[in-house]
């Protein structure tokens, strides 16, 4: 079984978020990056699968320049076999979605696996593009995930309930919690990381459909207005007059 594990370099959920002074990228300047949280429960349960089987390979793919190697490493440190690495600037899903699926299809992969979104964008388009783009099923968002032979069982978080789907190998999935405990690299596991083959590729197909105007932070919260017991309707008149919510 060929795993395909796709992982985001993302900034460190405790970063003060910044922007550059035309507002039209993310300051990266003394920025913490780490991998995405959620493609963590992906590359752990590909690990934990192949495991299981006893046989099978956990190949770990980051669309980003130089500076993400650290985190590929890190992923290779976790337990993934390989790695490999579009040397391009991910500059919306679609572009991401059509290198995943590039490499998806050239290296006949069983089960491409991600997280459901990454913390930056949120943006829960990646993993439905790349199905579309293979011809294949997807799966989204998956919070558990067994695999027998060629057979896989997912379950999926619906409104009001759970979904169980069974589908076969290829397929897509995006996953969340709790589908595993992440691990943590150990000592033998990043030592070994450093000799794991990490393969660098150009990006192929079209630059990035779409371009970012400017970003903007949220307005800044306002002041709680506090209401005596004794002055309650007053506090109608502000629902209705001030935040306009009836």
């Amino acid at each position: 079984m060929k795993f395909l594990v796709c992982i985001s370099n993302v900034p460190d959920t405790t970063t003060k978020i910044a922007f550059t002074p035309d507002n039209k990228e993310f300051n990266k300047a003394g920025v913490q990056f780490v991998i995405n949280p959620w493609d963590e429960y992906a590359l752990t349960r590909a690990i934990e699968l192949k495991e299981a089987a006893g046989s099978g390979t956990v190949t770990v793919l980051n669309v980003g320049e130089a500076d993400t190697e650290p985190n590929i490493r890190k992923a290779l440190a976790i337990g993934a076999d390989d790695a490999i690495r579009v040397n391009a600037v991910p500059q919306d899903a679609y572009f991401v979605a059509e290198q995943i699926a590039a490499i998806a299809k050239d290296g006949a992969y069983d089960v491409i696996l991600m997280g459901k979104e990454s913390i930056d964008y949120n943006g829960f388009q990646v993993h439905g593009m790349v199905g579309e783009m293979l011809g294949i099923p997807t799966v989204a968002p998956a919070m558990k995930l067994d695999m027998s032979g060629n057979t896989a069982t997912l379950e999926r978080e619906i409104e009001g309930g759970k979904e169980i789907v069974t589908v076969n190998t290829p397929f897509v999935a995006s996953c969340q919690q709790p589908m595993c405990e992440p691990r943590i690299p150990n000592m033998r596991g990043i030592m070994t990381a450093r000799t794991k083959p990490l393969k660098v590729v150009p990006a192929v197909g079209e630059p990035a459909r779409t371009t970012v105007a400017e970003f903007a932070l949220p307005p800044k919260k306002q002041g709680v207005k506090l209401i005596p017991a004794e002055t309650a309707g007053d506090l109608i008149k502000l629902l209705r007059n001030e935040a306009k919510v009836i």
